[in-house]
């Protein structure tokens, strides 16, 4: 176990977290990843909250281990999604896309843990002012929805480590032991896991989705909507999100969306917008979420070694 603010504030044995992943962050991948020592998420921004309160009833069945879940403030438009977090029974939260203030409030006094996903500086200060337990520190290198102002992990993280107290998680980029490691020197006390966790073997995604994954290159994945209307947002290069990037849409890239259960579980990679970090080039084969962690830890652990035989006194 890695004993740190992190795995006890969550109650794991590692601080590594599956990122909060729209119709794909459901009971069959998180429960994996719980099992396996982290913190499975389970994602409210498909905005089905009647499947989502089912898959957690299935997360009861499948571990025994905590698992948290996310409120992604604009794509759940419900006012009650506090009470519905909360009557989840589960402890740990995660806020994204929105205010922090706008329930971080209610969340804590119901007792939850609440860490807010921040891109920039500003946006981490303004949760620590609403009364966060930790925050979700996203570079723009990941993967998902994005502040148009993209800023990579390794100025953001270090930056607000420098100007907060609280524990951080790092999200960008995060794929093996020598991530993670280099993610906690710049101050981090776990890392968050997106486009690793699409492509594992557990996860639900059509293979096609995985394949398109394993082929990628570092360079192909496309920052889309940078002027909106809409969300910014990272994805796989393809025909479609090419034509994209070169003649972005006037509505912008959200329309796109509308089809994405094709591309997600129908394989169409053509259909929608396969969200994906650039961490993408870096992901060569398909793997049992046990594994991945296992060998994130014994990895981190090793270099972390290396690195004080090779560079300590």
């Amino acid at each position: 176990m890695i004993d740190n603010r992190i795995t006890r504030l969550l109650g794991v044995q590692y601080p590594i977290v599956q990122a909060p992943m729209g119709w794909i962050a459901r009971s069959q991948l998180a429960s994996a990843v719980s099992n396996a020592g982290g913190l499975g998420i389970i994602e409210t921004s498909s905005g089905r909250l009647d499947e989502v309160r089912e898959e957690v009833r299935k997360m009861r069945d499948l571990t025994d281990k905590p698992f948290g879940v996310n409120i992604a403030q604009a794509f759940v438009r419900d006012p009650d999604i506090v009470s519905f977090v909360v009557d989840q029974g589960v402890k740990f939260v995660t806020t994204s896309a929105g205010d922090p203030n706008k329930y971080c409030g209610p969340l804590k006094a119901a007792g939850l843990t609440v860490f807010h996903v921040v891109p920039s500086l500003a946006a981490g200060m303004k949760a620590i002012a609403a009364g966060v337990d930790g925050l979700v520190v996203e570079g723009g290198e990941g993967g998902g929805f994005k502040n148009p102002n993209e800023v990579a992990l390794m100025v953001l993280l270090p930056l607000i480590a420098s100007k907060v107290d609280v524990p951080i998680i790092a999200a960008g980029g995060m794929l093996d032991g020598a991530t993670m490691a280099a993610a906690f020197a710049l101050g981090a006390e776990g890392i968050q896991m997106g486009t690793r966790m699409v492509s594992a073997a557990e996860s639900p995604v059509h293979q096609n989705w995985k394949d398109a994954i394993i082929a990628a290159k570092e360079t192909d994945t496309v920052f889309l909507n940078r002027f909106g209307p809409g969300p910014a947002l990272r994805a796989l290069r393809t025909g479609k999100t090419s034509d994209m990037e070169r003649n972005p849409p006037e509505a912008g890239a959200m329309p796109e969306m509308a089809r994405a259960l094709e591309l997600y579980f129908g394989g169409d990679m053509e259909a929608s917008i396969a969200l994906s970090g650039q961490v993408a080039g870096r992901i060569d084969t398909v793997r049992p979420v046990a594994d991945i962690i296992a060998d994130t830890i014994a990895e981190f652990h090793e270099v972390c070694a290396d690195l004080g035989k090779r560079y300590g006194k």
